[in-house]
């Protein structure tokens, strides 16, 4: 990928705060993944919609998708997400398991994941939700080398996981909502930390 993998996680909130930071992306994204904390059958919804609103081609993830740039896929509810390597491939692969952090998907499973195969080439995003699903996968990535970002409290529905992401020093930069696309693009095209 010339471009780094964005990963965003969202919980309560999150389809406002979804919805703003897509809003201005560009037709030329970066290849993003998304778990964002819903009820089965409503990613499907949710993915089918975004795709009729923006410019780039937003679909709810299935096994095996490639990851690549121009994409958004969102990890279908009631399965976890995560990315293998496979032929030199980044591919996604969902699965059914334990639920981690009370949530399936979870965001940890989906970043930790990025952390192992993607290191420092990946771009690490928590949004608006309640609990902690999310911090321990973001300070892995930081850890691995990724930049990370965490949505400030002020424009939070609920500042639950993005505060604990940056109370344990998992979160390099805390932005308001609106900031957030531009932080994202900057550093998915490799720009200096």
């Amino acid at each position: 990928m010339s471009q780094k993998l964005v990963v965003i996680g969202a919980s309560t909130g999150g389809v406002e705060a979804l919805e703003t930071v897509f809003s201005q992306f560009p037709a030329d994204i970066p290849p993003v993944l998304v778990v964002q904390h819903m009820p089965i059958g409503f990613t499907d919804i949710l993915a089918k919609r975004f795709n009729l609103q923006f410019k780039f081609n937003v679909k709810e993830a299935r096994e095996g998708d490639e990851i690549k740039a121009g994409q958004i896929l969102i990890a279908p509810a009631g399965k976890h997400m995560q990315i293998s390597k496979k032929n030199g491939r980044d591919l996604v692969e969902t699965f059914v398991g334990p639920k981690v952090q009370y949530s399936m998907p979870s965001v940890d499973v989906l970043f930790e994941s990025v952390a192992k195969h993607i290191k420092d080439k990946a771009v690490g995003v928590i949004l608006t939700g309640m609990g902690a699903d999310g911090a321990d996968g973001l300070l892995a990535m930081k850890n691995a080398g990724a930049a990370t970002i965490g949505q400030d409290e002020k424009t939070c529905a609920i500042y639950g996981m993005p505060k604990v992401a940056m109370d344990m020093g998992a979160v390099m930069y805390q932005l308001p909502l609106n900031k957030i696309a531009d932080k994202i693009l900057t550093l998915a095209k490799g720009a200096s930390k």
